[in-house]
């Protein structure tokens, strides 16, 4: 117990001081991008309330202060982000954190149901492709996983768009639910019929990176010596799967799995903007067009955030899969 505690806390203050890092790298990454964008925020915000006198708009300057040295304004910025304010946004004109939290509950609904998808049917045909080597189910999957990872996700996403909810009018065009329904009143069967098919379009951009990694290590185990004796002493193909190859695989594949964390984030852009669901994607895309640096510095932290604590879950993970991890870290 004293050991697996012991564990636990290395690897949270190990975490804790590359995330703390980590997002101040960010911060000051994300920040002289957008000073050095070319776009004028309040430019946008004046063109998005109407026409302002030059003094109003010398206002408008003075309280974002824009005037002021770009170090002064990040540690500015850098102050009220310690005391938990994330700002405004200009173009919502409601609290960062507030849109952030809010729009985190669908893109996190969307990323588990794409994350479960990919990792399952990623691992699944890498087994099958793995155990028929050269045969005729290796080389179609194989195909298939080389065409749909060469196929940008807002391409097949409008493919799907057009197949299943225009043509054949099985899924709705978009949203996380109906029009004209109250939020209190949408059911959860609603809200998964909206959320089945810009999931599956956004698992699809993993599952072939996924299950072309698992059939190559497979492929590895099943040519090693030891599965070579173990076939010559008359185990069968599926046990020397589930005895050798399972036990072997399973760690690269679940650190490939939530590697993808990163890649299914900026995946959700193109998704929901595809799809129209309001997620953090969604709004990124929106504050990037409309220069909402409030907003889009809040959702660049809380991307980075969000993929460290998934590497963090790995690695807690990797001692529950590899008991010899244990042993080493003790």
């Amino acid at each position: 117990m004293k050991g697996i505690f012991g564990r636990l806390g290395r690897i949270f203050l190990t975490y804790g001081f590359k995330i703390i890092t980590l997002l101040l790298a960010v911060s000051i990454i994300a920040f002289v991008l957008v000073t050095l964008s070319p776009v004028d925020p309040v430019q946008q915000y004046i063109m998005g309330i109407g026409p302002v006198s030059d003094e109003q708009r010398a206002q408008i300057e003075d309280y974002w202060g824009v005037n002021e040295p770009p170090v002064e304004r990040y540690f500015s910025w850098l102050n009220s982000l310690l005391h938990g304010d994330l700002g405004t946004s200009l173009l919502y004109r409601r609290p960062v954190a507030e849109i952030i939290g809010q729009r985190f509950v669908n893109s996190l609904a969307l990323m588990l149901c794409a994350w479960v998808f990919s990792g399952v049917i990623g691992f699944l045909l890498g087994c099958v492709m793995g155990m028929n080597q050269n045969r005729w189910p290796d080389k179609v999957l194989k195909k298939i996983c080389y065409l749909l990872s060469s196929v940008p996700t807002f391409w097949l996403g409008l493919v799907l768009l057009l197949l299943f909810s225009v043509v054949l009018g099985w899924f709705p065009i978009g949203f996380s639910s109906p029009i004209g329904i109250l939020d209190s009143d949408v059911t959860i069967w609603q809200r998964l019929h909206h959320l089945i098919l810009p999931a599956f379009t956004l698992s699809l951009m993993s599952f072939a990176n996924i299950a072309l990694h698992t059939r190559q290590k497979l492929v590895d185990v099943m040519n090693s010596e030891y599965v070579l004796f173990a076939r010559a002493r008359g185990e069968g193909k599926w046990t020397l799967l589930r005895r050798h190859g399972l036990r072997n695989i399973l760690l690269p594949a679940l650190t490939l799995q939530f590697a993808s964390f990163a890649e299914l984030f900026g995946g959700s852009v193109m998704a929901e903007n595809v799809f129209s669901y309001p997620g953090l994607g969604s709004a990124v895309a929106a504050a990037g067009l409309n220069s909402d640096v409030p907003l889009l510095l809040g959702v660049t932290l809380f991307s980075a955030l969000f993929v460290c604590v998934g590497n963090m879950i790995a690695n807690l993970l990797y001692g529950v899969v590899d008991p010899q991890i244990r042993e080493v870290e003790k």
